[in-house]
């Protein structure tokens, strides 16, 4: 996908389809209007026609207006003026490229600078390229045939002189995010027989070699040797070997703390010895969505070479049920040295990142943050849309919220409190790794709150929103987005 940015008038562009807004009521944006008088009122008739009254999303289309060069102008409804936001935007935006007629290549509009409340050129400018980026997104398919790539090829946004600077960081912004987004998507759509953690390690030193990260990938004897007993524990009953992926994006000042990165990989889960049912048991390939999330925002970090010091920490297996594998009763010595019990093998996750937030320490973080798709308690609470976020510190956690909001990429607070970490008692260890059905999602955080003590720290639950399932099966990327405007935003601050 190729962007220009451009400040010409629009009636004498060349491109296979203008697209113009139009807001409930009939009311055309600047461009429309400017159309409208070089094409003698077409689209004033179109409007009268009643064919389209601005409702948000709705579409029509215009071909061979005398007076405009364009072979197409596609009329997209904004929605009420006075509640347009940059969420209606960009879901304006998606619907428009849905419904372009096969074969147009190439695409004008001026949705970059129409006007949104404490909005700018260069976050509205990096909404359209992330949408425009979604929209070419195909699944990384193993099949002989492949399918057709998508016919639109170039998008130009027109903007005053005034913002071309602003659109064009934003452009780049954009396009980083969606290279990141679809990174995570392709290693989440992949069969786990090729997603394996030695795969997801070849990703990581791939990375590196691009963007030129410090890597390390290690294998099991060197994660024997760390003594990450509990993130042994889970790969224990499988023949694939794990790996503990570290990538570290160095470009702050030497004496700035990072900020971690923690995701759980999870190539596989079958639930261990504590079996899952079989139906819609092959969407469990998409348990590593965390790790494949990490690995995105290192891509679009790496693009946008951001001022930051950021580190990687992966922790990466299968959890599979067979003679080896750890049972419910064992005790486990995770690598800060406290004991669990693991009472469900199917809670896994929570064990390998366990260890990965002690390993943490060593970088002595400004914060820490890991992403898991975790527990089914927390899509019980809270559906497909937001993530659950829970954080011991309400500053690193204002901050996320705001992050997802502006990326909409939302998350939603849970609450952490005292009160439910006795249900993680243990009479023969430290704790147990499971506290029971009632607020599964919150003990599951309670549970990684005991080895985050020292560093700020915040836990993204994406069960809910790493993947879609039905028709439009596939892994969506979040929380990408989300991650990659926090540090945008924390470049800002040090700023």
């Amino acid at each position: 996908m190729e962007f220009s940015i451009k400040s010409t008038g629009p009636e004498k562009l060349r491109t296979d389809c203008l697209l113009v807004g139009v807001y409930e009521g009939r009311k055309l944006t600047d461009l429309g209007k400017s159309l409208d008088e070089a094409s003698d009122k077409a689209i004033t008739l179109a409007l009268k026609s009643g064919d389209i009254e601005g409702k948000a999303g709705s579409t029509l289309l215009l071909r061979q207006l005398s007076g405009i060069t364009a072979n197409r102008v596609l009329l997209v409804g904004l929605g009420k003026s006075e509640e347009f936001s940059l969420r209606t935007l960009r879901n304006a935006f998606r619907a428009a490229i849905k419904s372009l007629p096969a074969g147009v290549e190439s695409l004008a509009t001026d949705f970059a600078g129409l006007v949104i409340k404490k909005s700018d050129t260069q976050s509205k400018a990096a909404a359209l390229a992330e949408i425009a980026w979604e929209s070419i997104y195909q699944v990384n398919a193993v099949k002989e045939k492949k399918a057709e790539p998508k016919a639109l090829k170039q998008i130009t946004l027109l903007v005053g002189k005034s913002d071309v600077e602003g659109a064009e960081a934003g452009i780049k912004q954009g396009q980083s995010v969606g290279n990141g987004v679809a990174l995570a998507k392709d290693l989440g759509n992949l069969p786990p027989n090729i997603c394996t953690p030695t795969y997801l390690g070849k990703q990581a030193e791939k990375l590196a070699k691009d963007y030129g990260f410090k890597v390390e990938v290690l294998e099991e004897a060197e994660i024997e040797k760390l003594k990450m007993g509990s993130f042994l524990g889970v790969t224990r009953g499988s023949d694939e070997p794990p790996r503990f992926i570290v990538l570290q994006h160095l470009k702050g000042k030497k004496t700035q703390k990072p900020v971690v990165l923690v995701g759980k990989g999870i190539t596989f889960d079958t639930g261990g010895i504590s079996l899952k049912p079989g139906a819609d048991m092959d969407e469990m390939k998409y348990d590593m969505c965390g790790a494949a999330s990490v690995l995105g925002v290192f891509k679009a970090i790496g693009e946008l070479d951001l001022p930051l010091n950021v580190v990687g920490l992966i922790p990466t297996c299968e959890n599979m049920p067979s003679g080896r594998a750890t049972k419910p009763g064992d005790v486990l010595t995770s690598m800060s040295g406290l004991t669990i019990e693991v009472l469900n093998t199917d809670a896994e996750g929570r064990l390998i990142l366990c260890d990965a937030l002690t390993y943490a320490e060593r970088f002595e973080p400004s914060a820490v943050i890991d992403i898991a798709t975790l527990t089914g308690a927390c899509v019980i609470a809270l559906g497909h849309h937001p993530s659950g976020l829970f954080a011991n510190n309400d500053a690193l956690a204002r901050k996320l919220l705001d992050a997802g909001e502006k990326a909409q990429d939302r998350a939603w607070q849970m609450p952490l409190w005292d009160e439910y970490q006795g249900q993680l008692d243990s009479n023969f260890a430290d704790m147990g790794n499971i506290g029971g059905r009632a607020g599964g999602s919150i003990t599951a955080a309670c549970f990684l709150s005991r080895f985050a003590k020292k560093y700020d720290w915040a836990h993204l639950d994406i069960a809910g929103t790493a993947w879609k399932s039905g028709k439009e099966k596939g892994a969506t990327g979040r929380p990408v987005p989300l991650l990659v405007t926090y540090l945008l935003q924390q470049v800002t601050d040090k700023a």
